[in-house]
């Protein structure tokens, strides 16, 4: 049987290593900002077929080589990204938003001539799906500027499972930010803080603390497993049922995403009675919440900015699309090696 799976690689181009790696770690730098989805990412940088066949193929324990090279340099990439580059990217998203945003917005634009051309000929059910994804993303950032956070949350198992399966989707689903999904929820908090205190019962050597927390971490253990085994498979079906609208869709995900990546806002103080991140600001934790470690979760007010940040966010822009294309460029490169 592994003999048939291997013999059905062959034909198939091969793996963009260095394209899969830098897209992992575009995935794991997204994963640390709000709002941003490392699905995104990898469509911007053309991998996501080929990451999405890969999920689906391990979820099913379909192990072969191309499977395992493609996770393997994906994870890679986001490991480093996430373990090297976070407090980098958390002290930029505070002093220099609209610089990153700026950046951000670029890099997923840049992702719009490598679906374009993998859904040529266009074709209506193109265009069809295309206005489904430009209507879904539209809906997310409206949904996101009303404020999610004042969701009332889903209790027990069940909802911590529906949560769990909410969030690992956002891992794998473009334009969807796990973030924003718990909390439209009203799970953000119980579920963060759960694995807060396991890490740090775990480091503690406090084996009573860490079964404390099971209660909460177990459904959403499984939530995570069951959602990526399940939409994995759902999106490698219709990717290859029905190629030209799901590409449609995605095109229509990334040139509408950048609407909820306005870069000129600012970080506002809370205030007793706000609520951040499903928590309540209370005159016990005022100070806490206004600590600058916590300033990437306030409220966001729009300013205006001024013409050399016009002209520098243009330039980022431009600089971020620019840097999306020549990954393109050198995942066609290494496929004609």
């Amino acid at each position: 049987m592994s003999d048939n799976n291997e013999a059905k690689h062959e034909h198939q181009p091969p793996i963009p290593v260095v394209r899969c790696g830098i897209g992992g770690v575009l995935m794991g730098l997204a994963n640390l900002v709000p709002g941003i989805s490392g699905g995104t990412m990898l469509v911007a940088c053309g991998i996501y077929t080929l990451f999405i066949d890969a999920v689906s193929d391990a979820t099913r324990f379909r192990f072969n080589r191309r499977m395992l090279l493609t996770l393997g340099c994906v994870v890679l990439g986001a490991g480093i990204a996430i373990g090297g580059l976070a407090s980098v990217i958390h002290y930029a998203l505070v002093h220099h938003r609209w610089v990153m945003f700026s950046i951000f917005i670029g890099l997923t634009l840049g992702g719009v001539p490598i679906i374009w051309s993998m859904a040529r000929p266009i074709k209506r059910d193109t265009w069809a799906g295309f206005i489904v994804g430009v209507v879904l993303m539209g809906g997310l950032v409206v949904l996101q500027e009303m404020g999610a956070g004042s969701g009332a949350g889903l209790d027990g198992p069940i909802g911590l499972t529906l949560g769990g399966a909410a969030a690992a989707s956002a891992m794998i689903l473009p334009g969807v930010s796990g973030a924003f999904l718990l909390l439209l929820l009203g799970q953000y908090e119980e579920i963060i803080g759960a694995i807060k205190d396991t890490v740090s019962a775990l480091k503690d050597g406090d084996i009573s603390a860490m079964m404390d927390q099971m209660g909460i971490v177990i459904p959403v253990g499984i939530g995570v497993l069951l959602g990526i085994a399940v939409v994995s498979n759902v999106l490698r079906w219709v990717l290859h049922h029905h190629e030209r609208v799901t590409l449609g869709v995605l095109l229509g995900l990334i040139i509408a995403a950048p609407a909820g990546l306005y870069p000129f806002r600012v970080g506002v103080p809370p205030e007793i009675g706000d609520e951040i991140k499903g928590e309540l600001v209370t005159a016990e934790n005022l100070e806490e919440m206004r600590a600058p470690d916590n300033a990437k979760d306030w409220a966001q007010d729009a300013f205006t900015p001024s013409a050399v940040q016009v002209a520098g966010s243009l330039g980022l822009i431009v600089a971020g699309f620019g840097a999306t294309m020549g990954i393109a460029r050198l995942g066609k490169v290494e496929e004609e090696v």
